[in-house]
């Protein structure tokens, strides 16, 4: 029998899930979360310093380079937040790229007044833009912990409520879930959502802040503690829960446990 040279074609994980392609405008972010891959990756090339990530960097090449149409949604940020001492040029970016066609997925931890500014001045372009803002507990002690400088729940849901009202696609990503009570952020923001709540857990957690936090033993028990309480049991009870809900969609570090198959072209955001 004659062997077929079609290689077959892998999966896609990550940012892959919801977009062909992304772009950032800066190195480190304010917000500097702990579990952030970007941080733990610019600390592994040397890149970073770990304590340096909070002192971001805009790349103004970037910012004024010119964007032409790309086949599929792009995903902006994917490596760092928009924030007031960046939202200007988020803003030129965001013009350009909506001006050449394109249909975006930005995704922050949102400021309020960030999110005002982007839907007063990009309303014309409402229709290709999907918000995606990242609220992974209800509770802003444990939101405070993970993630020391983003802004608390109330902001959140704030911005996301804002949103909605504006006629723009709002959606939201629990990925990272920050404690085993995702239920009560469903609960809370499914007023204000169009397309879909999404569930992740922390990927490659301990071996992340081993670079974003070196040192740290306080911070990789408190890492243990969540990965037990976020079990295979966990997980599975929770998708019994959520599994017929058509909000709710699982990323891919949930898809492997539940045994859902993971897409394989980019950018379907299934």
């Amino acid at each position: 029998m004659k062997k077929s040279n079609t290689k077959p074609r892998k999966s896609v994980h990550g940012t892959q899930e919801w977009a062909a392609t992304n772009i950032n405008i800066q190195s480190g972010c304010e917000h500097d979360c702990r579990y952030c891959y970007a941080k733990g990756n610019a600390v592994r090339f040397g890149r970073f310093k770990a304590s340096d990530w909070r002192k971001p960097v805009i790349n103004e090449k970037q910012v004024s380079r010119n964007h032409r149409n790309r086949d599929g949604r792009i995903m902006f940020p994917s490596s760092h937040d928009i924030t007031p001492s960046n939202i200007d040029s988020v803003i030129v970016v965001l013009k350009k790229l909506l001006a050449a066609g394109n249909h975006i997925l930005i995704v922050s931890k949102p400021e309020p007044g960030c999110i005002k500014r982007i839907c007063t001045e990009l309303a014309d372009y409402r229709d290709q833009i999907l918000f995606r803002f990242t609220i992974g507990s209800r509770n802003n002690s444990v939101l405070k912990y993970w993630e020391p400088n983003a802004p608390s729940f109330e902001k959140r849901l704030s911005a996301l409520r804002w949103a909605y009202s504006k006629g723009f696609q709002t959606s939201v990503s629990a990925e990272p879930m920050l404690d085993t009570k995702i239920e009560k952020v469903i609960k809370a923001v499914r007023p204000y959502v169009t397309d879909a709540i999404w569930l992740g857990r922390a990927n490659r957690l301990r071996v992340i802040l081993s670079m974003t936090c070196p040192g740290d033993l306080a911070i990789q028990q408190e890492a243990a503690k969540l990965l037990g309480l976020q079990d295979y049991k966990w997980i599975h009870e929770l998708y019994a829960k959520y599994r017929k809900d058509p909000m709710v969609r699982w990323k891919d570090s949930l898809k492997k446990i539940v045994g859902i198959e993971l897409p394989s072209e980019k950018g379907l955001d299934i």
